[in-house]
C-alpha cells in the first residue's frame, strides 16, 4: 500500500500488527493516558485467533504520530477496534481525512458492515463518523465505560432496514422483504398548505438565508401544526386511535414559528422537563426547506432562550438514525445518553449542559476522563 496522503504534512501508511503493537506500547499512555479504564489483573488465559486484521501508521513529516488497528468481527462486518493520535495532532482534522481511505478499503475486502464503539460523550470521534454514514446503534457499558456503539452500512438495502427499525422510515421494497415484513410503498408526500405567519407571531429573530423565528402563543403554535403535521413527517409511528389523551404535563410550554417570505416553514416547541432541564418537544421543517442548514442555526437561539429560563439541562429525543438532526446537536454540544423505545421507534436521547461542572462529570462518568 502506498502511502495515503492526509493533507497538512500527514499521511498514513500501512503496517504491521507487530509495529502496531509496538507503537502502542511506546506511545498509548500518552494518547490515552486521560482515560479511566478498570484494571484487570493479568490475564490466566491466552487470546482467541484474531483474524485478518490491517492495521496503519499515521505519520507527521517522518514521525508516527497516531495508527488505525482493524479486524474482521465476522464474515460480513470489519470492526474498528483502535485509533490513537497524540495529543498535539488532535483537532486538525486527520481522523476525519483518514476515515474515507480506511472505508473504502473495508468496501473492497467484501465487508457489508463496518463497526466501531467509542466514549459516549467523545463528540470529537462520533461527529466525523455520522457525517461519513455511521449510524448510532445503542451503548453498552465495559471496563472502559460507558459506550456508543456506531454502524455503518456498506450495503445500500441493509442501510434502510436500519431506518425501518429505527422507526425512521416506514418498511418497502427489498429492505422489507429481507426483513420478512409486509411492503408498504412509501405514500406520496403530503402537499404542505401555504400559511402566513399568523399576526400574534412576535417580531422575528433573523436566521439567514431570508428565514426568521418568531415566539406564538401555545395556541397558534397547536393550530399550526395540526394543519401542517402530516407534510411534516413521514415517519413510522404507533397510532393511539381514538384513545383520549390525559392532561398535557404542567409547566411552561414555549412556542416558536420559522417564518420564510412571510410564509410558516416549520416550528420549535419546548416544555420543562423537571426543575432543572427543558426538553425540546418537537421541531420541524417542511420538506421544502431541508438541507439549508436552517436547523443549525436555529438551534442556538433555541438554547439561549431556554438557558436564560434558567435551566442547566436541554434534553431532545430524536430516532436513532436521523443523522441531519442528530450531528447538528451534537456540534452545539449535546451528549449521547441513551436509548428508548416508544411510539416514535427507537430513540435516541441527547442532553446539552449549560453546567460546565456537569459537562465534565458526563465525561468522566462515560470514561473519557479520569
Amino acid at each position: 500500500m502506498t502511502d495515503l496522503d492526509l493533507g497538512g504534512g500527514y499521511s498514513a501508511r500501512s503496517i504491521s500488527l507487530e509495529a502496531y503493537r509496538a507503537a502502542c506500547a511506546r506511545l498509548e499512555d500518552r494518547i490515552f493516558g486521560g482515560t479511566s479504564l478498570y484494571a484487570f489483573d493479568p490475564p490466566q488465559r491466552t487470546a482467541p485467533p484474531l483474524g485478518p486484521s490491517w492495521n496503519w501508521g499515521v505519520y507527521h513529516g517522518a514521525d508516527l504520530i497516531g495508527w488505525h488497528h482493524a479486524h474482521a468481527l465476522d464474515e460480513q462486518t470489519a470492526y474498528m477496534a483502535d485509533t490513537g493520535l497524540l495529543p498535539e495532532h488532535q483537532g486538525r482534522g486527520v481522523y476525519t481525512r483518514l476515515l474515507p481511505h480506511l472505508l473504502a478499503t473495508f468496501r473492497a475486502a467484501g465487508f457489508a458492515l463496518v463497526k466501531s464503539h467509542h466514549r459516549a460523550t467523545n463528540n470529537a470521534v462520533i461527529l466525523p463518523k455520522l457525517r461519513a454514514g455511521f449510524h448510532l446503534q445503542g451503548l453498552n457499558a465495559y471496563e472502559g465505560g460507558v459506550n456508543a456503539a456506531l454502524t455503518l452500512s456498506l450495503d445500500g438495502t441493509y442501510g434502510e432496514a436500519m431506518h425501518v427499525r429505527s422507526g425512521f422510515r416506514p418498511p418497502s421494497g427489498e429492505a422489507a422483504r429481507r426483513l420478512g415484513l409486509p411492503d408498504r410503498p412509501a405514500p406520496a408526500p403530503v402537499p404542505a398548505p401555504s400559511l402566513s405567519l399568523p399576526p400574534e407571531a412576535e417580531s422575528g429573530v433573523d436566521l439567514g438565508g431570508g428565514y426568521s423565528l418568531h415566539r406564538v402563543p401555545t395556541a397558534t403554535y397547536r393550530e399550526v401544526y395540526a394543519q401542517l403535521e402530516a407534510a411534516a413527517y413521514g415517519t413510522d409511528s404507533f397510532d393511539w386511535g381514538d384513545r383520549e389523551s390525559a392532561p398535557a404535563p404542567r409547566g411552561p410550554l414555549w412556542s416558536w414559528l420559522i417564518g420564510y417570505e412571510g410564509q410558516v416553514a416549520g416550528w420549535q416547541a419546548s416544555r420543562a422537563w423537571d426543575p432543572r432541564t427543558a426538553y425540546m418537544v418537537n421541531t420541524a421543517l417542511l420538506p421544502a426547506h431541508r438541507g439549508r442548514g436552517v436547523y443549525t442555526r436555529l438551534l442556538p437561539v433555541i438554547l439561549e432562550a431556554l438557558r436564560a429560563e434558567g435551566y442547566a439541562l436541554v434534553r431532545s429525543h430524536h430516532h436513532l438514525t436521523n443523522n441531519a438532526v442528530i450531528i447538528p446537536k451534537l456540534r452545539a454540544g449535546f451528549r449521547f445518553q441513551g436509548v428508548q423505545i416508544d411510539e416514535h421507534g427507537v430513540m435516541a436521547v441527547l442532553l446539552l449542559s449549560f453546567d460546565q461542572g456537569y459537562a465534565a462529570y458526563m465525561d468522566r462518568r462515560s470514561g473519557l476522563t479520569r
